[in-house]
């Protein structure tokens, strides 16, 4: 098998610490399906460093030297998500967020507490009277692609951490293992939008997770699911 293309995420963009954020190496590893795509996650994708990727029967594996980081395919479709809340209440989303001192990983670029200054700052949390979690989202120009619009793989980073705090992030730290993400319609520097995070199943260690992203009005711009895995705890 022959390289297709390299990959390589910026450091900037770090979940855990020492490695990338998974949606947004999940977004670059996808970046030539159209439609929906399914990406496992392996092992931690590195940070400043470029991976290969390889054309397969079923679409791609991505490889750091003999390590296989990440496996890339087409999926079906994915269920439509339960519709948005309001922008009032997707704004009070924050307010429930769990505080920077439990927070595992507070660096992350996505939602990090840390990161006020150059990260995405979703902070979803989950409002009264509301079952998944939520905020709000105004991206800035630097996240645009070359059409204007926000860069795919900035969407599969929004689309990431959010399921994990619907599914109880704050009190059993967890890393991505597969997401499955469409994006119908990018949105563009300015458009003020609502990111939501609902829990589909916990089964032991194995949690699933759905987002959405939508514009103020509601409409659904890119969805995804999820399978997390909680990290053993440390012995002591």
């Amino acid at each position: 098998m022959s390289t297709a293309f390299t990959i390589s995420v910026p450091a900037m963009f770090n979940g855990p610490p020492g490695s990338a954020n998974g949606g947004i190496a999940a977004g670059l590893a996808a970046s030539q399906i159209d439609g929906p795509a399914e990406v496992s996650l392996r092992a931690p994708p590195p940070l400043e460093t470029p991976m290969q990727v390889i054309k397969t029967d079923d679409g791609y594996e991505v490889r750091h030297g003999e390590q296989t980081v990440m496996l890339v395919r087409p999926t079906e479709a994915l269920a439509p998500p339960p519709a948005a809340p309001g922008f009032e209440i997707a704004k009070s989303g924050p307010d429930h967020f769990p505080p920077v001192e439990t927070h595992a990983f507070p660096g992350c670029y996505v939602c990090g507490p840390e990161r006020t200054e150059d990260g995405l700052c979703l902070f979803t949390g989950k409002p009264d009277g509301y079952d998944g979690v939520t905020d709000v989202w105004t991206p800035d120009a630097s996240l645009a692609g070359e059409d204007g619009l926000i860069r795919p793989e900035i969407l599969w980073a929004a689309l990431d951490c959010p399921g994990a705090f619907a599914i109880g992030f704050q009190d059993n730290p967890m890393v991505l293992a597969k997401i499955a993400a469409h994006i119908h319609d990018r949105p563009a520097p300015g458009d003020e939008l609502i990111v939501v995070g609902w829990s589909l199943f916990d089964d032991g260690r194995k949690h699933g997770a759905a987002t959405g992203l939508f514009t103020r009005d509601g409409r659904l711009l890119a969805q995804s699911e999820q399978l997390w895995i909680e990290l053993k705890p440390a012995v002591a």
